[in-house]
């Protein structure tokens, strides 16, 4: 749901200096430190003996503010309702909200701010700020950050655990889809359109992976995130002779994608990534096309579905935030939440509520069901939660714009997939 606009080294440098600036390293969380309190368990920073304090880097300003509301206002109402039932070690959930609008430098001071104070994060938007305090995470803050980003280079590290399929996995499964369903067929061309930078880059690997399995050709379109005409694209692609396109950006660029197709008559199935929806395109002029001839992958069911778990949060969304309309960030947000609190649940179990402690429980799950259509398994940091997903079409009846219309399933291409090669 995140795309990338600025480079790792861009953020990175951008880090380096914030860092400096602050002279944070003199005030670097304990990670593995804690002491006892009156029932034995061990607490680390920030905790008390009543609130767990975790981050939330999120953007409500910036290119992002719309997921960004939908992710920290579901994650306020998780927080609500777990309080409600009494929190965790007898301790209330707290969430301390930075809004950094999707700028490199107001990202890394707000985690700057925020580090020594939380336990960890149960979001952080931004896959480039993330990556750029990743091994500072790892040698020395030691927090779980659970991102709402999807690049493999966010994997090794215990602490930053990606929550469902990474980019690469996603779109082998976005390509098995079409090739299940008779869409395109081995020997075919298949356009690829992509963001330049990790997500899209991340997004290739994948296409061309499933490509050399399935006998595939895969023609390449690169872009910009300023690029919102696809007009060129889709011409290139039409005079390719292309079958399908996988498409690897954002909202804007389906819309501009999917309208310029069927405005020339170029009715090929298109596929996008999880970030490359938003139910406002079905009041565009797309709105028909995209629900003609368009499909999401994503590692999480949609706030529409029928599903007890999306539903019942669906009613709950409605009844705390009347006037805000349903998307999918909502479920994303809400799903990382209740995933946050099962290692809170475990961690207690341990008497360790150390950033180390967290660590320690996030590992030993192995067969985790948020509820959300998707099994998730963090025993390995050098792999994603998950190589599953969820395939949806766009459908203005239903809430939140999309219809499932393929379970969650890995092909054989992404259980094969070798990360970090």
């Amino acid at each position: 749901m995140t795309e990338r606009r600025f480079t790792t080294a861009a953020a990175a440098a951008l880090l380096a200096l914030a860092l400096a600036a602050a002279g944070c390293s003199s005030k670097a969380g304990t990670g593995g430190q804690g002491e006892e309190d009156a029932q034995g368990v061990r607490t680390g920073d920030g905790i008390t003996d009543k609130v767990i304090p975790l981050g939330v880097l999120t953007d409500l300003t910036g290119v992002y503010a719309s997921l960004g509301k939908s992710l920290t206002q579901a994650q306020q109402l998780w927080a609500k309702e777990l309080n409600a039932k009494g929190g965790i070690c007898g301790r209330t959930v707290e969430l301390t909200v930075r809004d950094h609008g999707y700028d490199p430098q107001k990202a890394v001071s707000a985690y700057t701010e925020l580090e020594p104070k939380v336990a960890g994060y149960v979001q952080f938007i931004g896959s480039p700020f993330v990556a750029a305090v990743k091994q500072r995470v790892e040698t020395q803050d030691k927090g779980l950050i659970l991102p709402q980003a999807w690049s493999a280079s966010l994997l090794g590290s215990p602490y930053v655990r990606v929550v469902g399929a990474t980019y690469d996995v996603e779109t082998v499964n976005a390509l098995d889809f079409l090739l299940t369903h008779k869409k395109i067929a081995k020997g075919d061309k298949v356009g690829h359109v992509y963001f330049e930078g990790d997500y899209g880059e991340n997004a290739l690997q994948g296409s061309r992976y499933a490509a050399e399995k399935a006998g595939l050709t895969i023609v390449e379109q690169k872009i910009k995130p300023t690029d919102n005409d696809m007009t060129a694209q889709v011409t290139a692609l039409k005079k390719a002779g292309v079958k399908a396109v996988v498409l690897s950006a954002g909202p804007r660029q389906a819309a501009s994608l999917v309208g310029v197709a069927a405005a020339v008559r170029f009715a090929v199935p298109i596929i996008g990534n999880n970030s490359a929806f938003s139910p406002q395109l079905l009041a565009t002029p797309a709105g028909p096309a995209l629900q003609k001839n368009y499909w999401i992958a994503s590692s999480t069911l949609p706030i529409g579905s029928p599903e007890p778990g999306p539903a019942a949060l669906a009613k709950a969304y409605r009844a705390a935030y009347p006037k805000d309309a349903l998307d999918n960030g909502v479920a994303a947000g809400y799903s990382a939440g209740k995933i946050f609190e099962e290692v809170l649940t475990r961690a207690c179990k341990d008497k360790n509520l150390t950033r180390e402690g967290m660590a320690e429980a996030v590992r030993s799950m192995n067969a985790f069901d948020n509820g959300f259509g998707i099994t998730h398994d963090f025993t390995d940091p050098k792999a994603p939660s998950t190589r599953q997903s969820v395939v949806m079409q766009p459908d203005a009846n239903t809430p939140g714009g999309l219809k499932v219309v393929q379970p969650a399933t890995a092909s054989e291409a992404a259980e094969s997939f070798p990360f970090g090669k």
